[in-house]
């Protein structure tokens, strides 16, 4: 079974035209909020010289490449932990992936509007999380009132409370700051007690960030700014430009592809770089 990486973001900052390019699958993509609905799904091959060097010095009949699933979800805005936007239904959608791509916008162009109607990477990626956060801390807060009163009854109760009931106080407070889980960076045993609550902060991210072509080959401001939060998470962070991709993946043979990247000064496709980190 594949890995799926879901790809979220606010509305209107890429995700779909990333999700087309990287899965050459149709999903609309426009220049209004919410264009995204229903989740689109692609799978694609992970690039990986070492399986092309393997089949070249064993040969096979059939060669199995490792494979990523792509979800394209709906845009998260503020509040939606809380239903607002497509909130409710964002958060179904990625509570079933393993790995979150978080799109953020790191460039200018005033003819693509901005939900917030500013380009500031730094408060995109908050309102993110703080929704997510909320959504966890809902579910968190519910399992601790139900086994705190449980805790009364049983005293085998009692002793399971012990051990979970101080990660569970660890969790809302992080999530009450709008801090997401993975920052509390839990070990092996706290995971596996919390591991049933299924919480989307505890889950690993990529930062996504999408530029201009300019952007591309030089780090502009926000993606400086996207790098040092991500650090702070110790997450990967993947630059591409998603309209140099979209008409990278418009051509039709491979030749030109790689014609098309070497004019743009590239060495290969910045998707390949997001699918080996998925």
């Amino acid at each position: 079974m594949a890995l799926n990486c879901g790809i979220v973001g606010l509305p209107n900052v890429g995700k779909s035209t990333i999700f087309s390019a990287v899965t050459s699958a149709p999903a609309e993509a426009a220049n209004y909020p919410f264009c995204t609905i229903d989740p689109n799904i692609g799978i694609v091959a992970v690039p990986d010289h070492r399986l092309d060097e393997i089949a070249r010095l064993i040969p096979s009949k059939k060669i199995t490449p490792a494979t990523v699933e792509f979800v394209d979800i709906a845009g998260l805005v503020k509040g939606a932990s809380q239903g607002e936007g497509l909130g409710n239904r964002f958060l179904a959608s990625i509570r079933e992936v393993g790995v979150i791509a978080h799109v953020v916008r790191c460039f200018d162009n005033p003819d693509i509007v901005h939900v917030a109607n500013k380009i500031d990477p730094a408060s995109d990626i908050e309102t993110i999380n703080i929704e997510l956060a909320l959504a966890d801390l809902e579910t968190v807060q519910k399992r601790y009132d139900k086994i705190a009163k449980l805790s009364r009854i049983s005293k085998e109760q009692q002793k399971e409370n012990e051990k979970v009931l101080p990660i569970y106080e660890r969790l809302i407070k992080c999530l009450e700051d709008g801090v997401p889980a993975r920052t509390l960076g839990l070990d092996e045993d706290e995971s596996a007690l919390v591991y049933d609550l299924h919480l989307i902060t505890l889950k690993p991210v990529i930062y996504v960030c999408n530029v201009d072509e300019d952007g591309i080959t030089n780090d502009n401001e926000y993606v400086k700014t996207v790098r040092a939060i991500a650090e702070k998470e110790n997450a990967p962070v993947v630059v591409i430009c998603g309209k140099i991709e979209s008409e990278i993946a418009a051509l039709d043979t491979a030749e030109e592809r790689q014609e098309f990247l070497e004019a743009s000064g590239l060495t290969e496709s910045g998707l390949n770089p997001l699918i080996r980190a998925a």
